[in-house]
């Protein structure tokens, strides 16, 4: 096929478009800004545009596959209209690929990527071969976020967003938690979970679900659907190559996975041992000449970051921890307001920085972000400051708050990776 994928920058997208091409398709994509994704894709032999103006679509395409960011009303999707060339969102043409496999789908509010890594983990180094689409990048994929095996396996990070994953159709999911999140798309944390629930229902006869019964949430969610479950909660939290219980609890689903699929405990245990994070997640970027470690982190919703910050002072427990934390989405703060400001206890010195507006369609107000520092302040007992735009957060870092032997750690889901990358390489 000759496939046209739009968007083709984001993470789940440009996977799919690597594994295509090296199914043996043409494919072609494009974005707004250049990144080392785009870079892995011309090297593979997939060209990629800047321009989303429509023109470099071919005419004789057979398939656009567009992003969830990408709007309807945007100059590609309406040529690949014009031109009747069929239209499938980036989930629609995930669930179409691993159909033939058998598929154990991640999902959950946190924790999924790193779950998927530490899957991936096991089963290569097991000899089932998988094939995998992750939601960042994995050492174990050779810092890439897809693999093409040969095996029967295909292992894929789930996206509740917009119900997107009930796209897929799984025959074993493990779920992480289903706390809430992108009330954007949901109309409360009951529509939010309901969507689980029918996920879950999508499973084969056979299927099973694999979770934290002791987890309230996911409890009622498998309990709703009345399919077979596997609970987690019976292993030793394992011993990994990262600080934090919320990863340990990760590891306990691939044990409960490993446990499926036959594959022996203590063998599941001895290569989850040799686990040690991923691409944005706790991510260790290097020391500066002042001994400060930097550190990069997805974490975007309040729980996350909590658990970040209890796996940071557990990993570092003798040294002051400065945070940076860049705000996604204007919504997603408001919503979860009352959630945040209480969620960075446990750091010496926070600093904001403005929001980083993903989705403009969707935000309909504005978060006041020196109320936010200030009630931050307040609800998490800390020290507070707002930097403002990235280069000013980044100036103030370096010339008024960092001490030696501190340990940075930047937080967001937005281009503060950027500002975080930047420092260790000056």
């Amino acid at each position: 096929m000759r496939i046209y994928c739009s968007g083709t920058g984001g993470i789940g997208l440009s996977a799919y478009a690597a594994l295509q091409k090296a199914n043996g398709h043409e494919v072609h994509g494009s974005d707004r800004t250049e990144s080392d994704i785009l870079d892995s894709l011309r090297e593979q032999g997939i060209s990629v545009a800047l321009n989303q103006d429509g023109t470099f679509i071919p005419e004789d395409a057979d398939l656009f596959v567009f992003s969830e960011a990408i709007p309807k009303d945007s100059p590609e999707r309406k040529r690949a209209d014009e031109l009747g060339i069929r239209s499938i969102t980036y989930f629609q043409a995930l669930g179409e690929i691993s159909r033939d496999h058998t598929v154990i789908a991640v999902c959950g509010t946190h924790g999924k990527s790193s779950t998927v890594a530490m899957a991936a983990r096991v089963l290569i180094e097991l000899g089932m071969d998988p094939t995998v689409i992750a939601g960042t990048k994995l050492k174990e994929l050779n810092n890439s976020n897809w693999r093409k095996g040969k095996g029967e396996y295909f292992l894929l990070e789930a996206c509740e967003y917009r119900r997107s994953f009930l796209n897929i159709s799984p025959n074993i999911i493990l779920m992480t938690n289903a706390d809430g999140d992108h009330f954007d798309a949901f109309d409360s944390v009951e529509d939010y979970q309901e969507a689980f629930v029918e996920f879950i229902q999508c499973l084969s006869v056979n299927g099973i679900v694999v979770t934290h019964m002791e987890d309230k949430d996911c409890a009622n969610i498998v309990r709703k659907t009345k399919k077979e479950v596997y609970a987690v909660d019976q292993f030793t939290l394992p011993d990994l190559n990262v600080p934090g219980k919320h990863m340990k609890m990760n590891a306990q689903l691939v044990l409960g996975l490993a446990g499926v699929l036959g594959i022996p405990e203590e063998e599941a245990l001895e290569s989850l041992k040799g686990y040690s994070g991923c691409w944005r997640r706790m991510e260790v970027l290097g020391n500066l000449d002042n001994g400060v470690t930097v550190i990069d982190d997805y974490a975007h919703h309040p729980l996350e970051i909590k658990a970040t910050v209890q796996a940071m002072l557990e990993g570092y427990p003798n040294r002051r921890l400065v945070a940076v934390f860049q705000p996604h989405m204007h919504d997603r703060t408001l919503k979860l307001y009352d959630e945040f400001i209480k969620s960075f206890g446990g750091i010496d010195i926070l600093v904001l920085t403005d929001v980083y507006d993903a989705r403009h369609d969707v935000e309909k107000e504005s978060v006041d972000m020196e109320k936010f520092a200030s009630d931050i302040k307040e609800g998490s007992q800390i020290d507070v400051l707002y930097g403002k735009n990235l280069n000013c957060t980044q100036s103030m870092l370096k010339n008024d708050i960092l001490k030696p032997d501190d340990v940075l750690l930047i937080m967001g889901a937005g281009d503060v990776t950027d500002m975080a990358r930047s420092m260790v390489s000056e």
